[in-house]
């Protein structure tokens, strides 16, 4: 017998897809926090870093439960803004050279695509 499945709209399957994507960022961010020396400057940046990412996650979940449309655009804000410090945080860790840029560049990019996608949801708002 199959299992029946939930029907989304196309716009509560993005909701959750990206409530995924944004959590698979932050587990990322995580394995590349475990990876960092463990010098006093790479704990200190790394900290910055998981603290912003693992904040673009928690703040994308709180945006999907807004009561208001108001608060819808003050949440995704946030987490617009969590997503692209942790992308600075990341281009810091690469050019003060404590982690190679091949170990973050795939990173990056999830980063920045979040960014632009949230941007022009924030925009479309």
């Amino acid at each position: 017998m199959m299992e029946a499945r939930p029907v989304f709209s196309v716009k509560e399957e993005f909701v959750e897809d990206f409530k995924r994507r944004t959590k698979e960022f932050v587990l990322r961010s995580v394995r590349v926090f475990q990876a960092l020396p463990k010098t006093e400057e790479a704990q200190i940046l790394g900290r910055q870093f998981l603290r912003s990412a693992s904040s673009t996650g928690a703040n994308y979940r709180a945006t999907c439960r807004a009561r208001s449309k108001d608060e819808f655009y003050a949440k995704l804000s946030i987490t617009i803004e969590e997503a692209n410090e942790s992308l600075f945080w990341m281009e810091i860790l690469a050019e003060s050279k404590i982690i190679p840029l091949n170990r973050l560049e795939s990173l990056m990019q999830e980063a920045t695509e979040i960014v632009k996608i949230l941007s022009k949801a924030r925009k479309n708002t």
